[in-house]
């Protein structure tokens, strides 16, 4: 059983998974970053200078404190319940962001790919059959070099 478990592990298919998904976590703190730290604070400045990601509706005060919070953080530490709208926008765009960019990776790699297939189907082919043995030799071969006959003479049916 450890066996099995460590050929599926190394398999190739696993390990590319594995890359894939901590270069996606990192690549993903990167578009969180660039949402909250560059994108926001002009669209907070569309909204009056408030920062989204502080946009909530407040359903219940909290315990003590009663009233407007400033902020989210004062209204959480209040222990009041919150619809946290601004964060939500946060989230969407960054997965706007992300999935855009991982569209854009997936086509440019599909077009590598169908110029990869065209150009090897535009190749010439390099090898042929013996029409003897049925063996796959060189194009330029006169001789087969399984069965040493020579190719310029058919077949004798």
């Amino acid at each position: 059983m450890l066996k099995e478990f460590r050929d599926f592990i190394t398999r190739g298919n696993i390990l590319d998974l594995a890359v894939a998904f901590v270069l996606g976590a990192a690549f993903t703190v990167i578009v969180k970053s660039l949402v909250s730290d560059i994108l926001m604070p002009p669209v907070g400045l569309i909204f009056g200078d408030i920062s989204l990601a502080d946009r909530f509706i407040t359903l219940k005060d909290g315990g003590s404190t009663s009233g407007p919070y400033s902020s989210l953080a004062a209204a959480q530490e209040a222990g009041a319940v919150t619809i946290n709208y601004g964060t939500f926008i946060d989230a969407v765009i960054a997965f706007l962001i992300i999935g855009f960019w991982m569209f854009l990776i997936v086509r440019y790699v599909k077009k590598l790919q169908e110029r990869n297939q065209q150009a090897a189907s535009a190749a010439p082919p390099s090898t042929k059959t013996c029409p003897f043995c049925h063996s796959k030799i060189s194009i330029e071969a006169l001789k087969c070099a399984f069965c040493t006959s020579e190719l310029g003479v058919e077949p004798a049916v």
